[in-house]
């Protein structure tokens, strides 16, 4: 019995490092307050085909409006583009969710990225917080990353991707200019 007891014990250890695991899906949530009623913020958020409010974003061009599977490129400073899909639409809520179907992890260094933007009402509705959350592998799906495609890279670009996007979204909105 101790022998069979001491094989299994030393099986469980020699497959212990067989079991290193890879990426882990990581999450970011952004979010800012804006001085406009939520359908004002919801007029420019809530068109799939104009992601002009994101500052790297030059040009969109997409097919099929706000219906679920709707796709639109995105073509950023310097030619990049992202190609993304609508999964989940409702006006009534205010909030769409969309995925990347193709993007050069130089440019996001993420897999398999998905997203909601959400408008709530704020400040008994003269207000509306805009919630941008998203959930994402790193660029590199292997162990050992580069540091250029690692969680911590990934997290940064979203999370800087995000506030940069949410920060010019009330400037253009509070300016008058959406």
């Amino acid at each position: 019995m101790k022998r069979i007891l001491a094989a299994a014990l030393v099986a469980a250890f020699a497959a212990a490092p067989v079991e290193a695991h890879g990426p882990t899906r990581k999450k970011v949530e952004e979010k800012v307050t804006i001085n406009a009623a939520p359908d004002k913020v919801w007029a420019v958020v809530g068109n799939f085909q104009d992601m002009s409010w994101l500052p790297p974003v030059e040009k969109t061009e997409g097919k099929g409006g706000n219906e679920v599977k709707a796709t639109r490129t995105l073509t950023l400073t310097g030619g990049a583009t992202v190609d993304e899909e609508l999964y989940k639409y409702s006006a009534e809520q205010k909030s769409l969710s969309y995925r990347i179907n193709k993007v050069d992890v130089k440019v996001l260094p993420v897999n398999n990225y998905s997203s909601t933007i959400k408008v709530e009402p704020a400040e008994g509705g003269k207000a509306s917080e805009v919630v941008w959350d998203g959930a994402f592998y790193r660029g590199y799906m292997n162990n050992d990353p580069p540091p250029e495609l690692s969680d911590e890279a990934a997290i940064k670009a979203v999370k800087e991707l995000y506030r940069g996007g949410l920060d010019n979204l009330k400037a253009k909105i509070e300016k008058g200019n959406s």
